[in-house]
């Protein structure tokens, strides 16, 4: 009988926690994020390295780091977080070096040592009681991406390791991706192997990780050729289901750039009236795009400002129509004069952030469908090496993609203007 009281007890306070974890996920009620039954609307941001802090030789020092980060973000209001799940292949591709190391070095064999770094980032944030939205994998180089699966599959020349593609040639290369059946097979065993997780610092499995906020099929995925828009549409679509077959508690969602990602607002709406995907995303990006004259950021500020606010109200009107809620997930701008030492000023990125600020609850110009933001991207303690445009490996990770000029556009914890703007609409959104 004693027996019987005590396994019964067990099994109370096994459902009791599993209640206790199932009221801490992120769902969505009537086109709002909803948190504990309340709205849940965040400040967040782009902070991809952060699944590879805890990877660095030196482990103690990268957790140290990762520690002391991810506590200032809590004191600036930043409480979710978009982080790489894993990069693919290694060494040069598109002669740009990627992040690493690698969750899958060659195709269908995985260091599964690597994911310990997602382990410690996501024990690390539950802590903190901040959100994860996890991409699996990449449309450009600089984890490898689609386009290692191409080259695997000698769907796409080997030449592409060591040559940069003109434009022409990279969408060529990466529209293959969503006809080659043994690509997205082996992108979706590297879904499984992330999803199947059990993390080894807290022994609590993915699934099971209310930390977790979202799982995302990549990031900006794009069809890239107007050829490939059917079979892009199905993948996302299979692959949006395949998630929620393993994992109906976590949110999904495409990590789209918006109309831009897909030359086409119809097949953004058409994508995200899925039943599967429970958000939609958008990234902004004006220098990327040439809403102005680089590096004329003063000339052009009107216009970007002008075609920013355009960009997130085509977008705002589809998530009214699908009723669902909206992201702003990436936007970026860069420093004063387009500059990269972080002693440089931030005066236009700030007003440019606090535009696109105010679309959330308690911004002058809210629609009511943004629920949340993640600027791109947090640089945290690192600084730009001095006289060096581009990442090496062994240099320390910031905001900023190997391919991409290091410090253009990472929010430095030193961008003292830029943290209290941020803070102040962070304590604005929590008095909606």
């Amino acid at each position: 009988m004693n027996l019987r009281i005590l396994l019964m007890g067990v099994l109370i306070a096994s459902l009791f926690v599993t209640c206790a974890f199932g009221s801490d996920f992120v769902s969505v009620r009537d086109g709002e994020f909803s948190l504990n039954k309340k709205p849940y609307i965040f400040m967040g941001t782009n902070y991809w390295y952060g699944s590879l802090l805890g990877l660095e030789k030196d482990s103690k020092r990268g957790i140290t780091r990762l520690r002391k980060e991810l506590d200032f973000l809590k004191s600036k209001g930043v409480t979710n977080l978009r982080i790489l799940g894993g990069a693919e292949g290694k060494a040069l591709i598109n002669n740009v070096y990627r992040v690493g190391p690698s969750l899958q070095p060659e195709q269908g064999k995985f260091n599964k040592n690597v994911l310990r770094g997602l382990d410690i980032v996501l024990d690390e944030m539950s802590k903190r009681d901040m959100k994860a939205v996890i991409f699996f994998s990449n449309n450009w180089e600089w984890s490898g991406g689609f386009q290692q699966y191409l080259i695997w599959n000698e769907m796409q020349s080997k030449e592409f390791l060591t040559k940069k593609p003109n434009w022409d040639e990279y969408r060529d290369n990466v529209s293959r991706f969503y006809g080659c059946d043994p690509c997205k097979k082996a992108y979706n065993k590297q879904v499984e192997v992330i999803m199947s997780r059990r993390n080894s610092v807290n022994g609590r499995a993915y699934v099971d990780d209310p930390t977790i906020m979202t799982w995302e099929l990549a990031n900006e995925p794009r069809p890239m050729r107007p050829a490939a828009n059917k079979q892009y549409k199905k993948w996302v679509a299979d692959v949006a289901k395949l998630i929620k077959t393993k994992d109906m508690r976590h949110l999904v969602a495409i990590g789209h750039e918006g109309s831009m990602g897909t030359e086409s607002i119809e097949i953004f709406e058409e994508i995200h009236d899925d039943k599967n995907v429970d958000y939609l995303t958008i990234h902004i990006w004006p220098r990327n795009w040439s809403w102005y004259q680089r590096p004329k950021i003063e000339e052009g500020f009107d216009t970007v400002l002008k075609k920013t606010e355009e960009y997130i109200e085509e977008h705002i009107s589809v998530a009214k129509r699908l009723n669902k809620p909206m992201v702003i997930e990436e936007f970026g701008f860069a420093r004063d004069g387009e500059k990269f030492d972080a002693v440089s000023s931030t005066r236009y990125r700030d007003r440019y952030f606090a535009k696109v600020f105010s679309y959330l609850p308690g911004g002058e110009k809210y629609k009511g469908a943004v629920a949340g933001v993640n600027f791109w991207a947090f640089g945290g303690s690192a600084r730009p090496v001095k006289n060096q445009l581009f990442w090496k490996v062994g240099d320390e990770y910031m905001g900023d993609p190997p391919m991409e000029e290091q410090g253009l556009y990472s929010v430095f914890d030193r961008d003292k203007s830029t943290w209290k703007m941020i803070k102040g609409f962070s304590k604005s959104i929590g008095k909606r």
